[in-house]
């Protein structure tokens, strides 16, 4: 007898096991992706001595909410804090303006080497040379009298991370119909000006998604500013700051301070994403779609 047609489809028992091994590891790596910042959330609030004592209790016995006061005060948070939205929203500013024209190039202008010079750009997307670039990053810096400002960060961190972004806006440019460039240019406009009047706006989307990518980016550099602001804190940014933190107490590591510092530190870039999740999504999935 012919199975009976419905509007929904029929799913055999291999798929049903295959749907439910899936939906099993995406729970996992769920997990393992948010327990840690659960358990820096609750041990925020323990005393030292709870934390190194360990124990699986995940909840507090006592919720001490003086752990946020000392963290902020002793960690100069007030001025790590303006100096990581400084390196954020830079790196951000910096990744918009060059991933956005360079994508708009590649994919609108015809000129010599272009196939070459872009595909040596997506094979950077690759290759991570590591600490092993930061001395000779840093020896330019000095040299140009950049070392003793957050600009260099703000370069070299926004560099890093441009093959990425020139990658994602050239698939998403490619999806647009070059009838608009046509007609814009038809009514006068010059190339940079279908750039700013045509292309941008339909842009939105991925540029979420390279906005929130990038800042992403800027905010959580450790490394870098590290080294940059060695000899000066007051350039420090919060990633740098909070470490310093382990060592507040008297004669011990002050985990409960450190996890203070740390929950302080990621809020910012949890409430970016909330609000900028939607285009983010949108963006990722229109490139890969129509890319």
């Amino acid at each position: 007898m012919a199975k009976e047609r419905t509007g929904h489809s029929v799913e055999s028992k291999k798929t049903k096991i295959i749907n439910a091994g899936i939906l099993l590891l995406l729970v996992i790596l769920a997990l393992f992706t948010v327990y840690p910042v659960i358990y820096i959330a609750f041990g925020s609030f323990k005393t030292n001595g709870e934390l190194v004592g360990g124990g699986l209790n995940l909840i507090p016995q006592k919720f001490i909410t003086d752990n946020y006061v000392q963290a902020w005060k002793m960690g100069n948070f007030s001025r790590y804090t303006v100096n990581s939205l400084i390196i954020g929203f830079g790196v951000m500013g910096v990744s918009l303006f060059a991933s956005s024209m360079a994508g708009y190039v590649f994919s609108r202008k015809e000129f010599r080497l272009k196939s070459l010079i872009y595909n040596a750009m997506v094979m950077f997307m690759f290759i991570n040379v590591g600490s092993a670039s930061l001395r000779p990053l840093f020896e330019l810096a000095v040299k140009l009298h950049m070392n003793k400002s957050l600009l260099a960060i703000i370069l070299i961190s926004a560099g890093s991370g441009q093959a990425t972004y020139v990658f994602l806006i050239h698939g998403f440019m490619n999806s647009i119909p070059r009838e608009l460039d046509e007609a814009a240019k038809m009514d006068g406009c010059s190339f940079f000006g279908i750039y700013t009047r045509v292309i941008l706006p339909v842009l939105k989307p991925a540029l979420a998604s390279v906005a929130l990518l990038s800042f992403r980016g800027g905010w959580n550099e450790y490394i870098l500013p590290l080294i940059f602001t060695m000899t000066n804190d007051k350039l420090r940014p919060l990633t740098v700051g909070v470490v310093a933190l382990q060592n507040a107490g008297d004669g011990a590591a002050a985990w409960n301070i450190l996890f203070a510092g740390s929950a302080i530190a990621i809020v910012p870039i949890i409430i970016v994403y909330i609000l900028a999740s939607k285009q983010f999504m949108g963006g990722m999935t229109a490139g890969a779609v129509k890319g």
